[in-house]
């Protein structure tokens, strides 16, 4: 009874890491559900495991079952979890994929401690969250420069006597040295332009900025540019 206890407190206390971590970033796995999934992958491993071992008395008995025939069920019965928190947001981005693996990780996490590998459990939730948060931010800081900036998607109506190619030259922006590019680079992926009533322009422009760039500086700079009616925008 009292390893039994010591595997669910282990379960308890790895799904809390996992979950205080999806919680601080305000994502959809928060700290019960990830409590839960990894106490109930624990507990049904050793369910597995133990019934495997009381049920098994001959040597034809232990060859017809597999102990870990529940446990693997385990990882196929997450997914539709994993499933829920992924997100096809308006602007055709998909969000929730870290979070959905870490849901598929915690799972994972349960099971290894309820097969009795603590120090693999617990390597294995250190090692998760080195990659999704120390890793991340370093590469951020000495990586390419794309990956200090993040994408954004513009929506601007431009009035009658507007020129497109003012406006993209206006918004882009490319400095020389590496340090004032991850400062101030603007670069613009991909562009769409429509006509609409009044014969105004509308320009669906998708462009990265830097992360220390506020979206209210956006918005002003875009604001100012001539015959710019109306800015909307929306952080991927």
């Amino acid at each position: 009874m009292g390893i039994v206890l010591l595997k669910l407190s282990i379960a308890l206390f790895s799904g809390f890491l996992i979950g205080i971590d999806r919680q601080i970033k305000h994502k959809p796995l928060g700290l019960k559900t990830s409590m839960v999934i990894c106490i109930a992958s624990c507990l049904i491993t050793i369910v597995s495991v133990e019934a495997y071992i009381y049920f098994s008395s001959t040597d034809q008995a232990r060859l017809a079952m597999d102990p870990m025939r529940l446990a693997a069920q385990i990882v196929s019965g997450v997914g539709f979890l994993g499933a829920g928190v992924i997100l096809r947001r308006s602007n055709d981005v998909i969000s929730g994929l870290t979070t959905a693996a870490m849901i598929w990780a915690a799972s994972g996490i349960g099971i290894a401690i309820g097969a009795g590998f603590y120090i693999e459990a617990f390597l294995s939730v250190l090692l998760i969250l080195v990659a999704v948060n120390v890793i991340p931010a370093l590469l951020k800081i000495i990586g390419p420069t794309s990956l200090s900036q993040t994408d954004v998607s513009l929506k601007v109506v431009m009035s009658e006597e507007a020129t497109s190619t003012h406006l993209i030259k206006s918004l882009q922006h490319r400095e020389k040295k590496w340090k004032s590019r991850k400062e101030k680079n603007i670069i613009i992926h991909d562009v769409k332009i429509r006509d609409i009533e009044e014969n105004k322009q509308q320009l669906d422009i998708l462009l990265s900025i830097p992360r220390t760039m506020y979206m209210t500086q956006l918005y002003d700079m875009v604001k100012k540019i001539d015959h710019v009616l109306s800015v909307a925008i929306e952080q991927k």
